[in-house]
């Protein structure tokens, strides 16, 4: 038996803006003409994403991370087209982030029991008591699910973005810290599995990502498949001419045991001919909702990425 477990960065999903007032007032989501025509057109391609996901692989993830969703009802709209129906759960909380943009996870209720979840925020410069005055970024989702008898420890990241000459790399690198640390406690408390998952902003080559697998004596205690997929050049999104490999899916080494029940498999980035750019030297690319303020009605200027676990039958 196999199970999936994928991340997708679904690119700006806001709820539609409601009318302006004057043709020149700022929006909600920060798009432009975001109207309940477009919103449903990009529910219906991120349904399909998971659709042709599904006939790929005979089975749908029963773990979906997910980042650059804005609040929970964009989740409930998206989870009752097929091939969901309304067949999954959610974990949502709302962040403080500057463009109220979260991360979230969904979840089969038939395989997933959820036994805690929590949001960790993040506060780098505290002004004064007025939360729209902090310093702060997307929350990191951190969820302890069951999947059959055995129990694994998820955290979702959405990382700091690289602008202006990587200004947010300390900040990367601290919020990299801060989950190691709950990942070494989980795994010498209770030697649980452990996925992080997200848009991590950086190449698996990075040193921030490639530290990030060693614990303080510098024991390998994760695994990140996606540094094999990125040194064959596998991208999940593009930077004007480079390809990128910013969503991965981490384990912990205990995935990767010959005698565990769910043993990690396969790793892929997901991009089918059919969620590829239609320009002509564009083919690798994804086919994108926005480019810049102009609309092109894609699904998402990442592709998704999954890994497949076997279930060893001890």
């Amino acid at each position: 038996m196999m199970e999936l477990f994928a991340f997708y960065n679904v690119e700006n999903l806001f709820l539609p803006d409601p009318p302006p007032l004057h043709r020149l007032d700022p929006t909600r989501s920060g798009l432009r003409n975001w109207d309940e025509r477009k919103y449903r057109i990009k529910l219906s391609k991120i349904a399909h994403v998971f659709r042709l996901m599904k006939e790929q692989y005979g089975v749908l993830p029963c773990i979906i991370g997910l980042c650059e969703i804005s609040g929970r009802k964009v989740l409930e709209d998206l989870l009752t087209l097929d091939p969901f129906s309304s067949q999954y759960g959610i974990l949502h909380y709302n962040s403080l982030d500057e463009r109220k943009v979260d991360v979230a996870l969904i979840y089969d209720k038939s395989k997933i029991e959820v036994l805690d979840s929590e949001p960790i925020t993040f506060f780098f410069e505290i002004v004064d008591r007025n939360p729209e005055n902090y310093d702060t970024t997307r929350d990191v989702l951190f969820a302890k699910l069951k999947l059959g008898s055995e129990i694994i420890n998820v955290f979702v990241v959405h990382l700091p973005s690289k602008r202006e000459k990587d200004i947010n790399l300390p900040k990367r690198n601290f919020i990299l810290n801060e989950i190691r640390s709950k990942v070494l406690k989980i795994m010498q408390t209770d030697n649980e599995k452990v996925i992080v998952c997200g848009d991590f902003n950086e190449n698996p080559d990075e040193e921030n990502l490639v530290n990030f697998l060693f614990d303080n004596s510098r024991n390998k205690v994760l695994r990140n498949p996606f540094q094999n997929l990125y040194s064959n050049k596998k991208y999940s999104t593009f930077h004007y001419k480079s390809g990128l490999l910013f969503d991965q899916i981490i384990l912990s080494e205990n995935f990767f045991d010959k005698d565990t029940k769910w043993q990690f498999y396969k790793a892929d980035v997901f991009s089918p001919e059919s969620i590829r750019a239609r320009q002509r030297n564009s083919e690798d690319r994804p086919f994108r909702t926005f480019a810049g303020t102009r609309y092109l009605g894609g699904f998402s200027d990442h592709y998704p990425v999954l890994v497949s676990l076997k279930e060893n039958l001890i």
